[in-house]
């Protein structure tokens, strides 16, 4: 480890000057040390039913992920409201350990957490995607971007690698749980419109009230641009609701209803060199083919929660969907698919031999049927059949975690998971004596153990060693032109890092080191021949996540969110030591805000990726860094209108957002580029009488 750190000093020299001003910032300790309290023995005291307990609130999670033996975080939506709320970038930037980019200003972005799905740069995987704690990946794993909506949620949950086994998910990237807004919490009205370059448009009409024992939320928003660049419009129509009942002090439902309705047309990659000469222009393939993805999606989902005695809860969930999807890329892909899906999770937070303890543990079944028709693209249209496979997925997952409470400062954290999944595809469409099905399946146990430890009243120091497992979706079996079996890729990881949360500070620190088994990655062999999706036996991803929130005086505020990642192969065959590509070595998002009273506030922005990064794992060609100036201003006007502006790139600079992720470039400049946006504009305008 040691070693490697040390190959790697010149390149996280940022890493190490903020690691080093967060852990002893003189000016923080001043600034605490002033109005520093005196800590009293600790005294809990649990309210019995004093909220729903189908949707917690901010102050309930926030509690929750902050007794975790690892990295988690909470993203109040408050916070992002205040500016262009349009895809993942938006709600998640300054979530500390998520790394996301949008691909060309969409709603489609890339999405990892530490490292997971490098190897993919469109649709999701790796992450474990929730709404109110039910599934939104697919049962194979693949989610889509567009079926979150971020205007919708109260607030989102982050829990990163192992730490996410709060859901029985084990995978390397760990879950994203967004929840849901109840009659409750919500304002009984909600109008909000966005508009601004590119014609872009959003608007969100929300109503939310609650009558006896019964309460409910309903929200419609609408989305549309042309886009910066040519080929790129897109609409989305999202209709999001729940409904929940008391049926006693004991008893309590809830219900959850979405439909998405979205189109998108797709301009693809430039070459590095077109994307400096015209950032706007769209791949010529794309054009000529119409290259697009539109889908729509029915999702119903219901939860049951029962709480027989205080600190004990019973959950059941289940959920159905049903998804169309249109996608004509380098062939047309029709596809129809249905999953559906329960869990049973069991929590108990009492008492044992004096001592506090806090049992999870969970049943998760999920099953999902795909019927993929795949014909030629004739300029957009679907030509002559060339394949067709009737797919489906099933998981099952047994799961259990127990925190104890060894002094009433250090915990101890012991866990697993137990997974069994099937992969099964029947060739409906057989040409050339070539018979593409395949029956596979994929078992393992990933344990976990953690250790807590409560300095005082406001900050822990943490440290855990994980296992993770992760099957191969259908993208890396059959997405391509060919089939290729895999096995599951598995990871060790080891986690240190430390949290404080006071009033005026907010700071997370982590350091992990994920040792990676068979990781899905599309590479070639010694001679340059394509290998499609395959294993790779061995890769490190190692990185520091650190993310600060800072009131460090009346009107002024700061917030950031760095990374620092160092992903690459171990002693491969072929690759060597090689960096994986994809994602840049650091990355720094960072906001100063002046707010001098509370119906106005500025607030300065950069986006910074200050080195170079290889887009192949042959590492012979890079994509530029870059940084990104904003500037957003708003306020309040009364007590119930609400307003900002939000400039981005300001500079008007030509940079690339995100890249492909290729085997070898040898060296040549090639279609792998997806410049962002350039100077824009947005401006809103919100209603919420009675919030204030």
């Amino acid at each position: 480890m040691l070693s490697s750190l040390r190959a790697t000093a010149a390149a996280s020299r940022l890493s190490v000057a903020i690691t080093l001003a967060l852990i002893c910032p003189s000016s923080l300790l001043a600034a605490e040390a002033a109005s520093a309290p005196t800590e009293l023995d600790r005294i809990e005291v649990r309210a019995r039913n004093a909220g729903p307990v189908t949707a917690p609130s901010p102050q309930q999670a926030r509690e929750r992920l902050r007794e975790r033996a690892g990295g988690t975080g909470l993203v109040d939506a408050e916070r992002y409201r205040d500016g262009r709320v349009s895809n993942l970038v938006d709600a998640l930037g300054y979530a500390p350990g998520v790394f996301v980019q949008p691909r060309f200003g969409s709603e489609e972005s890339r999405l990892s957490i530490r490292g997971s799905a490098v190897q993919r740069t469109f649709h999701g995987r790796g992450v474990e995607l929730l709404q109110d704690g039910s599934p939104l990946n697919l049962a194979d794993g693949g989610f889509d971007f567009q079926a979150v909506e971020p205007l919708s949620a109260r607030y989102i949950e982050v829990w990163r690698g192992a730490n996410a086994l709060e859901y029985g998910a084990a995978t390397l990237g760990g879950a994203i749980n967004f929840v849901s807004p109840s009659g409750y919490s919500a304002p009984p009205l909600d109008l909000r419109a966005e508009t601004g370059s590119d014609a872009y448009r959003r608007a969100q009409i929300a109503v939310a009230g609650q009558a006896g024992a019964t309460d409910g939320y309903l929200s419609l928003t609408g989305f549309s641009q042309d886009g910066y660049r040519d080929h790129a419009q897109q609409q989305t129509w999202r209709l999001f609701g729940n409904a929940g009942h008391r049926f006693s002090d004991t008893l309590e439902g809830r219900v959850y209803l979405t439909h998405v309705d979205t189109r998108s047309e797709l301009p693809g990659s430039l070459t590095l060199a077109e994307a400096r000469d015209n950032p706007r222009a769209a791949a010529p393939a794309n054009l000529a083919n119409d290259q697009r993805r539109d889908f729509r999606l029915d999702r119903l989902a219901g939860k049951l929660a029962w709480t027989p005695a205080d600190g004990q809860e019973l959950m059941l969930s289940a959920y159905y969907s049903d998804k169309s999807l249109h996608h004509p890329i380098f062939q047309v892909l029709d596809q129809q698919s249905r999953d559906v899906g329960a869990d049973l999770r069991w929590r108990s937070d009492t008492t044992v031999h004096g001592h506090r303890n806090v049992l999870s543990a969970g049943l998760s079944l999920a099953q999902g049927d795909i019927d993929d028709d795949r014909h030629l693209n004739n300029g957009g249209h679907a030509g002559a059949r060339s394949n067709r496979f009737r797919q489906r997925a099933r998981n099952a997952k047994l799961y259990a975690e127990n925190q104890y409470w060894v002094s009433r400062d250090l915990s101890l954290a012991l866990g697993a998971q137990a997974l069994r999944s099937d992969r099964r595809s029947q060739d409906l469409f057989i040409s050339g004596g070539r018979d593409e099905s395949f029956d596979v399946d994929y078992a393992g146990v990933s344990p976990k153990l953690g250790l807590r430890w409560r300095l005082d009243a406001d900050s822990e120091l943490f440290a855990n060693l994980s296992r993770s497992l992760e099957p191969p979706s259908f993208g890396e079996l059959s997405g391509g032109p060919n089939v290729t079996p895999v096995d599951e890729q598995r990871a060790t990881t080891r986690e240190i890092g430390f949290r404080r949360q006071t009033p005026a500070l907010s700071l997370d620190l982590v350091y992990y080191r994920a040792s990676v088994q068979d990781e899905l990655l599309s590479l070639t062999d010694g001679q340059g021949n394509p290998l499609g999706t395959t294993n790779a036996a061995h890769t490190l991803h190692q990185g520091i996540e650190a993310g600060m929130d800072w009131r460090f005086a009346q009107a002024w505020s700061a917030s950031f969110n760095y990374l620092w990642n160092d992903f690459r192969f171990d002693r491969d065959p072929v690759y060597g030591n090689n960096t994986l590509a994809g994602l840049p070595p650091q990355q720094l998002r960072a906001q100063l805000r002046w707010q001098p009273r509370t119906g106005l506030y500025l607030s300065p922005n950069i986006d910074w990726a200050p080195q170079d990064y290889y887009i192949d794992h042959a590492n012979t060609f890079r994509a530029p860094g870059y940084v990104v100036l904003g500037l957003r201003i708003g306020g309040e006007v009364g007590k119930d209108w609400s307003w900002f502006a939000d400039a981005r790139n300001l500079q008007d600079r030509r940079w690339i957002a995100s890249t492909g992720v290729i085997a070898n470039a040898m060296g040549r400049d090639s279609r792998n580029f997806l410049p962002g946006d350039g100077r824009s504009f947005y401006v809103s305008l919100q209603w919420r009488p009675g919030m204030n």
